[in-house]
């Protein structure tokens, strides 16, 4: 029979992989450090391959060993939604929801949401964590969030992933800036060089460089913003243009400025909204029934906005 590897032994490569130290992993996996050696030297074995080259000084993972470690998070995870299921199989939406959400969703879209949610499961639990979407995404592999509301296009293969609307583009400038003149708002290239930008690891950073048809926008100053707040107060002080999901519009992020807000001209450039989980998620009851409040609570946002 072929080799196959015990739980226990990949969930030692993990530890070690993070903390790159045998005394520390074996502290998180609560064994001696003689126990979790013995137990990577066992896979390895096992395996057939070279995992880890360690030395007095330095712990790292072999090309192999980086393979192998991705397969690992990927069979613990499934693991650990494979007794979720068992434990909440006879209680559907009585669990308690890790969600992530992206920092540019989450406070247009929660305050509307959340009580709905509550609402419609009062013994559901939800548990938030707001971040950047590929940290949301490594911590849904590594099983410490259940569910991510984020903003497609992103590379979600090999996820559980539900679309939930669209969030056109609005274009934000002074009010009298030439950006906003003419019926219909376009974005030429000439002016897509005055376009304000997020810092890298936003997805909004590269949902508006595709909007205006550009691998990047570099500038001179360096001048990037950390947050949409930020980015307004810097398009309001005359330093350039930007592009503004239809959700943070509707919203009152806009108030007491002078930035004047307009829809671009069809087809608009736009993100989608969309909620992912891991495939072999427990909650796939929970998955379909959050998916369809928050869908239903945007759209009765959205008139009341009207």
């Amino acid at each position: 029979m072929a080799y196959l590897p015990s739980l226990r032994q990949l969930s030692y490569l993990v530890a070690l992989a993070k903390e790159l130290n045998f005394t520390r992993a074996a502290e998180t996996c609560f064994v001696g450090q003689s126990t979790l050696s013995a137990g990577l030297k066992e896979l390895e074995d096992g395996l057939g391959i070279q995992l880890v080259e360690r030395d007095r000084q330095n712990v790292s993972i072999t090309p192999a060993g980086l393979e192998v470690l991705e397969r690992a998070r990927t069979i613990l995870a499934a693991s650990e939604d494979l007794v979720e299921y068992a434990s909440a199989s006879g209680k559907p939406m009585t669990a308690t929801i890790r969600l992530g959400v992206i920092p540019t969703i989450a406070p247009f879209l929660l305050p509307s949401v959340l009580p709905e949610i509550r609402k419609r499961f009062p013994d559901l639990k939800i548990t938030l964590r707001e971040d950047l979407t590929a940290n949301l995404l490594t911590r849904l592999a590594e099983h410490k969030l259940d569910f991510a509301l984020i903003a497609l296009p992103y590379d979600v293969s090999g996820l559980l992933v539900e679309e939930l609307f669209d969030d056109p583009f609005w274009l934000v400038a002074k009010e009298g800036d030439p950006a906003l003149k003419g019926k219909e708002v376009t974005l030429p290239a000439k002016m897509a060089e005055r376009l304000l930008l997020l810092e890298e690891g936003h997805c909004l950073r590269e949902h508006s460089l595709q909007a205006c048809k550009k691998p990047d926008i570099r500038k001179d100053d360096g001048m990037e913003a950390t947050s949409l707040l930020t980015l307004l107060q810097m398009v309001e002080s005359g330093f350039g243009i930007a592009l503004l999901p239809e959700m943070a519009v509707k919203s009152s992020l806009l108030n007491n400025s002078d930035l004047i807000a307009k829809a671009m001209a069809a087809p608009a450039p736009k993100r989608v909204i969309a909620l992912a989980a891991r495939s072999s998620t427990a909650h796939t009851a929970e998955f379909m029934a959050l998916s369809r409040c928050i869908r239903d609570q945007f759209s009765v946002s959205l008139q009341k906005a009207k």
